[in-house]
């Protein structure tokens, strides 16, 4: 029985290292029971709980027989997860074609905050189904000591930024360690100095994602500092975090004797590792055109930014500077150089664009919607004419990730029933099939669908609740009690995601007078509920939180409007579950694709939005709410208006009321076909099963 104890416990530390418990909610559960306070607390940390919990504590616990039976499910899923053979990859021979995907930030879970936004959360989201999906894959990034910021709401409404330090002591990460358990050190030249490295490890799944450091004793403290901050600094700051991920995480690969076939630049940040690819094939005596060549057939390349002003740009004095001793060991003159980073390689005024080193350097590229893919080719239109045609691969989301454990519980059993025989539920949730079927009133019935969307509503209320008790400002005066606040039979419409201007935040409230109207309809309210961050030097984003924040606080939407703040994946994770309808309104066609109302299709939420990036792919009439149609005015204040006026008409003449239209027996019958009609058409189509199968197909394959 000791030993029983005993291997169970070091089993449990091993897959505490393991974020495939971001995507279990069984593995959650048996860690959060540990210690529910110290869970919350640590912002659900697998690690920190087992440093909290004794020994003996655990060995106790593991001696009750319904917990320790728990423990042994789950553990032996992991064990069956890690050791199939018999994968997506292995069928498609794709499986032994190592690919290496960098990008700037990763977004895993909300006890890993070293990402931005949507950038991050994509790459996040990749990687897990490269895992699921059996590729021969790893990740580069950076180790952002301090993360991206934490937000606070000041009681003059604006937005405050701190930082923590990260411990990777009591992170699920590991350090990179030689033979002798030494860690692993790498150099990269930047400017005029020799920067050492570390790496750290975070295994998702069977792919380990590597996250470079140079918090190191032989580096200056500006060095030190280098991997900080996500998008911390200066131009000066950014380049130089640049040139570590490119060249640094190529000298990371092959200090661990990794030889990707395939190099993935998630963004034009990770371009530079082009460059350490021309410089090897240099060294070992190629010329540049020869070595250049060779390169593109290793590289694809993935824009996300469907403006100019969003690229990368440096000029060639920074240029100069944070490259001048790399130069000289890549034996390019300067001239040269700057040219693979511009549009007019002759103009020596132009800045360098790490966009058009990226497609310069790859053998293929894409945009990350149909209408992105336009758009970004319309862009480029003046590069020469080798650069790759730039295809488009929709995004996705990685489905089990984050789909709440409500909604887990609700459609495991039913995905079983379907098909008992069959193993490995991550697969078959995702399959077109079992979704189809919830179309069919006979499989699951409408009583049993309302019933879930309204637990999840009720989930989200009382989170809302929770956290708006902790927020101080919100509470001053004493306006409201928080036990009433919000109502968890309102119609609840939701937006949470970065607050970059493009998104239009506030753009609902343009129409203020009437949506007070309709928030305090007695017989058919509405409330919303926001989310979000301004990058720290986006001012305007930050009014537009301060102008949510104020309505919420003081004015006559006070508890039909609230603002959550502190955003992260957690709250987005809340959030997406929760609200029956997810507001995207961008000012099109600038939302290159959007992924969050992608997350709500598998809990009963329905979207509402602009006809940009993924959703005018999929939007039928029938499966959610467009505002406007598939074009857009080219003068940007006409398109605001005209973009406010339809999301208020839409509000008040489509959405509230499909939803409060009740059956004799209290069922909005309508509102619950397009709920499956959504489920049957986003669910299983806009995912990372299906978007990365079409990298691997389409990119990562052997070139033809």
């Amino acid at each position: 029985m000791a030993d029983e104890m005993t291997g169970l416990a070091e089993r449990l530390q091993v897959l505490a290292r393991n974020i495939w418990w971001t995507w279990n909610q069984d593995a959650r559960g048996i860690f959060g029971e540990l210690s529910p306070r110290t869970w919350q607390n640590v912002y659900h940390n697998p690690v920190a709980i087992l440093r909290e919990v004794s020994e003996s504590e655990l060995r106790a616990r593991l001696m009750e027989p319904d917990y320790a039976r728990r423990v042994g499910e789950v553990l032996d899923e992991f064990d069956s997860y890690m050791s199939h053979a018999d994968t997506w990859a292995s069928r498609e021979d794709l499986a032994d074609r190592e690919v290496a995907y960098f990008s700037a930030e990763f977004g895993l879970h909300e006890t890993l905050p070293i990402a931005a936004g949507g950038l991050g959360v994509l790459a996040g989201d990749h990687i897990k189904s490269a895992s699921d999906l059996g590729l021969n894959f790893c990740g580069i990034t950076l180790f952002y000591r301090e993360g991206y910021f934490q937000q606070s709401i000041n009681h003059d409404n604006w937005q405050t930024e701190f930082y923590n330090q990260l411990n990777p002591r009591n992170l699920p990460m590991e350090s990179v360690t030689d033979g002798s358990g030494e860690p692993v050190t790498c150099t990269v030249d930047i400017a005029t100095d020799t920067v050492t490295f570390r790496a750290w490890r975070i295994n998702v799944g069977r792919c380990p994602l590597y996250l470079l450091d140079t918090d190191m004793p032989e580096n200056s403290p500006f060095y030190r500092d280098l991997t900080l901050r996500v998008y911390g600094g200066d131009s000066t700051t950014r380049i130089q975090q640049e040139i570590l991920l490119g060249v640094g995480g190529i000298k990371l690969l092959r200090a661990l004797g990794r030889s990707p076939e395939v190099f993935h630049m998630n963004e034009g940040h990770a371009a530079f590792l082009a460059l350490e690819l021309i410089h090897e094939k240099m060294a070992c005596g190629k010329n540049f055109n020869e070595a250049l060549a060779a390169t593109k057939e290793e590289c694809i390349f993935t824009t996300h930014t469907p403006v100019p002003a969003g690229h990368d740009r440096f000029p060639p004095e920074l240029m100069s500077y944070s490259l001048s001793r790399y130069e000289k060991g890549l034996q390019l003159d300067h001239k040269r150089l700057m040219e693979l980073g511009r549009v007019n390689a002759e103009d020596e005024e132009e800045q360098f664009c790490m966009t058009v080193l990226a497609l310069k350097t790859a053998r293929a590229a894409n945009g990350v919607s149909e209408l992105h893919g336009e758009v970004s080719r319309e862009m480029w239109t003046g590069l020469d004419a080798d650069i790759p045609r730039i295809g488009h691969i929709t995004n996705g989301i990685h489905l089990l990730g984050w789909m709440k454990g409500t909604a887990r519980e609700f459609w495991q059993p039913r995905l079983l029933s379907c098909a008992p025989h069959k193993n490995h539920f991550y697969e078959r949730i995702n399959e077109a099939e079992f979704w189809q079927r919830v179309e069919d009133p006979g499989f699951v019935s409408d009583e049993e669908l309302w019933a879930l969307r309204c637990r999840l509503r009720r989930e989200l209320i009382d989170f809302a609740r929770g956290r708006l008790i902790d927020d101080p400002p919100s509470r001053e005066g004493d306006f409201i009690s928080y036990d009433h606040l919000l109502d968890a039979d309102t119609l609840t419409v939701g937006f949470a995601r970065r607050f970059a201007t493009y998104k239009r935040a506030p753009l609902i409230f343009d129409q203020f007078d009437n949506i007070v109207k309709l928030a305090k309809d007695t017989s058919r309210p509405v409330q919303f509920i926001f989310a979000g961050k301004a990058h720290p030097r986006d001012d305007e984003g930050k009014r537009f939180i301060q102008k949510i924040a104020h309505l919420a606080r003081h004015s006559e939407l006070q508890g039909h409007l609230v603002f959550i703040e502190n955003y992260d994946i957690l709250i987005g994770r809340q959030l997406v579950a929760g609200c029956d309808v997810w507001l995207n309104n961008p000012r099109r066609p600038l939302e290159a694709s959007g992924t969050s109302g992608m997350k709500t299709a598998s809990h009963g939420g329905l979207n509402c939005s602009i006809m940009d990036g993924w959703w005018r792919e999929v939007c039928d009439g029938e499966n959610g709410f467009a505002v406007g149609d598939d074009s857009h005015p080219d003068d940007t204040e006409e398109q605001d208006r005209i973009d406010s006026e339809n999301l208020y008409r839409v509000l008040a003449e489509e959405i509230v009321p499909c939803f409060y239209e009740r059956a004799e027996n209290g069922l909005p019958r309508r509102w619950i076909q397009k709920m499956r009609h959504a489920m049957a058409t986003i669910t299983p189509q806009f995912n990372t099963w299906r978007m990365v199968q079409e990298y691997a197909r389409n990119y990562y394959g052997k070139c033809e």
